[in-house]
């Protein structure tokens, strides 16, 4: 297990060969490769690869972008990339240093680089491979202040020196700021509370990052950051849209102002930060989504910092003890696929037997375990039977194995003493209560038992499970008559003196 380390929930992912589909046909991946391809066997280039003007022209008419009021600087972060992924090769003319560095004359050759055939001939991970370390790239200029303020900052100081302190930014600051950002999106993804179908808005992504969790109402200076963190998003987001991490709508241009050379969100008329946008117009401030290849590249990156970030289907080849442990708490979508990618390793028999067998056990997990455990049996069929019956006297087990083979018409089943049945009731609450705390849901299970078993908390208080007495505990918090909470808190008295 991961011990002390965080821990994400599990995501679903398409397979790699669909993911390198994604990859090759992102925008900014695609334009690079044709580029590549166009550079064939030798393009004069300028200093350090860069595309000298008319042959830049010539690259956004390549790629379709000559009518497009940006194209040029398309083209050339198309160029950039395939340099940096070595979809091109850039080789120095050594009498480069005699020409004049502001001439729009060549300074070298570019060529086609050993990587294009990668995208042609590499297995779909080489590709994932190469479009990840190409996303590192966009990811770093993403992060990076803005080419006007360093213009200005190189220019204002004379001397060619950054004075980053008066760019009010920190590089290390700025990439985790974004890192913040794409591990909420992730997150939100991972919840299903976020996707292509239900975008996150951008005003509540920023607000995820800035509102302190105890913070009711916002105060100004708060909603200004908000604003402020919009902004950058905003830049970052429509740099990183045509890698294929995200799909982004941008923030609606009639909603931003130009003050003092920045954009900003348009404030109210008293000069304060308007407040965080309605419901009905909140698609106007930006909506962002991460796509299945934006999953797949947090994860990595996650992966690689540390981080356990689980996929469905990363424990189908491991034992049943692995999968009842790792599995309490995950969000139910996610426990029934990763259940039945687990099922469909093993005959039905042989899958009931080893789920029975990791059930067992008097440790506090234990109960979450056999919830799970009767969640992935209810995906068997009729094959399992034998396995419950022979569990039918065990006391642990005994409970839910009649529980499912009357849930699938299974006849001759025993009748479960009074103390099965009241071990299985501490043992479902017990799941549940670690599952999801106080939920209304368990209220509800809470308020039904008592009602339809009369001196429930004079046998409940009995029974030998390490768990009886939180969950009486448990029991006098959320029952809502107070005569009846009394009797639970009692009960779990007598439970803790027993004990």
């Amino acid at each position: 297990m991961s011990g002390d380390r965080p821990t994400m929930p599990p995501v679903r992912l398409p397979s790699d060969a669909e993911l390198a589909r994604d990859a090759l046909s992102a925008p900014l991946f695609a334009r690079a490769a044709k580029l590549a391809r166009w550079a064939g066997e030798g393009t004069p280039v300028g200093a350090g690869g860069e595309l000298l003007a008319g042959q830049l022209r010539d690259a956004t008419e390549l790629l379709g972008l000559k009518d497009d009021e940006d194209g040029g600087a398309y083209a050339a972060e198309a160029w950039q990339l395939a340099l940096d992924t070595g979809l091109v090769e850039f080789t120095e003319n050594p009498d480069a240093e005699a020409l004049d560095a502001d001439a729009d004359e060549p300074s070298g050759t570019a060529v086609a680089g050993e990587e294009l055939t990668t995208l042609t001939s590499g297995s779909p991970q080489d590709v994932l491979e190469l479009w990840l370390g190409g996303l590192e790239t966009v990811l770093a200029d993403a992060a990076a202040p803005d080419l006007g303020d360093l213009v200005d900052q190189l220019t204002d100081s004379g001397t060619g020196d950054i004075d980053l302190d008066a760019l009010d930014w920190n590089p290390e600051e700025e990439a985790d700021f974004l890192d913040g950002i794409l591990g909420n999106l992730y997150l939100l993804t991972a919840l299903g509370e976020g996707s292509a179908e239900r975008p996150v808005p951008l005003p509540a992504l920023a607000a995820s990052m800035i509102v302190p969790d105890d913070m009711d109402e916002p105060t100004d200076d708060v909603l200004e950051e908000v604003s402020d963190a919009m902004m950058r998003l905003d830049d970052q987001f429509r740099i990183l849209a045509p890698t294929g991490i995200v799909r982004y709508r941008p923030v609606d241009e009639s909603l931003i102002e130009v003050v003092d050379g920045e954009g900003h969100i348009r404030e109210s008329v008293d000069g304060v930060p308007s407040e965080l946008p309605e419901e009905e117009d909140v698609t106007r401030y930006g909506m962002v989504a991460l796509t299945p290849l934006g999953v797949f590249a947090v994860r990595a990156r996650m992966l690689e910092a540390g981080i356990d970030a689980p996929a469905v289907g990363d424990l189908a080849d491991s034992g049943a003890d692995e999968l009842l442990a790792a599995l309490p708490g995950h969000p139910g979508p996610a426990v029934r696929a990763e259940a039945e990618l687990w099922l469909a390793r093993r005959t039905p028999l042989d899958a009931a037997r080893e789920l029975l067998a990791a059930a067992r056990g008097a440790d506090e997990e234990a109960p979450g375990r056999r919830l799970i455990c009767q969640q992935t049996l209810s995906l068997l069929g009729a094959e399992a039977e034998p396995a419950l019956r022979e569990v039918l006297d065990d006391p642990q087990l005994g409970g839910l194995a009649r529980v499912w083979l009357a849930d699938h018409g299974a006849t001759d089943i025993p009748e479960p003493g009074e103390d099965m049945v009241f071990w299985l009731t501490i043992d479902t609450i017990a799941a549940q209560l670690a599952a999801e705390g106080d939920s209304e849901e368990l209220r509800g299970l809470v308020e039904g038992l008592v009602g339809r078993h009369s001196g429930f908390f004079d046998a409940a208080w009995k029974v030998d499970h390490p768990a009886t007495a939180d969950v009486l505990e448990a029991m006098g918090r959320l029952h809502p008559d107070k005569k009846t909470a009394k009797e639970a808190r009692k009960a779990a008295f007598k439970a803790r003196s027993r004990a």
